[in-house]
């Protein structure tokens, strides 16, 4: 029988932090899962920490290819997938107890809803809680603010045609897919709860990126959905001048007068607004 959900773990010499995460597998309440590791060209032990993995558990399945990063390695174990749903887990992240059950029932609830995703909280090098907003097409595409740990119907992962295997390095292949996502108006759902526990290290890809590698994926992704990003522009620029006409128009009709003072007291700035009667 089938897995209701597929967990897909990459890995690259991920020996440090792989057991907590496949033990908070383990440790949800929720069972109907498979459990795939992909060891993307690894040359430490994380090789012999999967396949422990494997012996105690037959819902845990292991893979191993050469190294080709981030993006193509979701892809492949995605592929492998036999879940109707998706959840992406990187190796030094842990899901908390909840979230597949919490997830799985959402989407039962409501047919329409594609993505289901939720807070986290740091662990490591930083600890705290990390709150993030509802998806809105228009914010995602500024900046990424979800994490690749959400669950998501396979279907509409083979919609889009997976996670972007040529961005010029790999680190925002979640981001790119989050849009892709929204070009094909794919209804997510916030959990307002921690769902899963966010690993922060000095050593992790992403801190590895410099401004350049940075810029060079912006550039990618804004030339590759050029399109929305000036449907996007314009829209928010034709809002900007409604307002600047509301405002002018207010003040053929009113008189205002603008105060604008600043107290110094308690360290604060005040500026007020105030309208004069006729």
């Amino acid at each position: 029988m089938k897995p209701i959900l597929s967990i897909i773990i990459p890995c690259y010499n991920s020996e440090k932090t792989l057991k907590g995460t496949l033990n908070s597998i383990l440790e949800q309440n929720f069972d109907d899962w498979e459990a795939i590791i992909v060891n993307d060209g690894s040359i430490d032990t994380t090789e012999n920490i999967a396949l422990n993995f494997v012996k105690k558990d037959d819902r845990f399945k292991y893979y191993t290819k050469q190294n080709e990063g981030l993006g193509k390695t979701r892809n492949y174990g995605i592929g492998r997938a036999k879940g109707k749903y998706i959840l992406p887990l990187d190796s030094d992240n842990q899901l908390k107890e909840n979230f597949a059950q919490d997830a799985i029932d959402v989407f039962e609830k409501d047919h329409e809803i594609g993505v289901v995703y939720g807070d986290a909280e740091y662990f490591g090098e930083k600890t705290g809680p990390w709150e993030v907003d509802d998806f809105k097409l228009e914010k995602i595409l500024v900046q990424n603010y979800i994490d690749a740990c959400a669950i998501y119907k396979k279907k509409i992962w083979e919609e889009v045609g997976g996670y972007d295997e040529n961005m010029p390095y790999q680190g925002h292949e979640d981001w790119d897919f989050w849009i892709a996502l929204g070009t094909i108006n794919v209804k997510f759902h916030h959990l307002n709860k921690t769902t899963f526990k966010y690993f922060v290290s000095k050593h992790s890809m992403i801190r590895s990126f410099t401004d350049i590698m940075d810029k060079l994926n912006d550039d990618y992704i804004f030339k590759k959905y050029n399109k929305l990003y000036q449907k996007n522009y314009k829209l928010h620029y034709s809002m900007y001048k409604k307002k600047e006409r509301v405002f002018c128009e207010n003040l053929k009709s009113e008189k205002f007068v603008i105060d604008l003072f600043c107290s110094t007291f308690f360290g604060f700035s005040i500026f007020g607004l105030y309208k004069v009667k006729k």
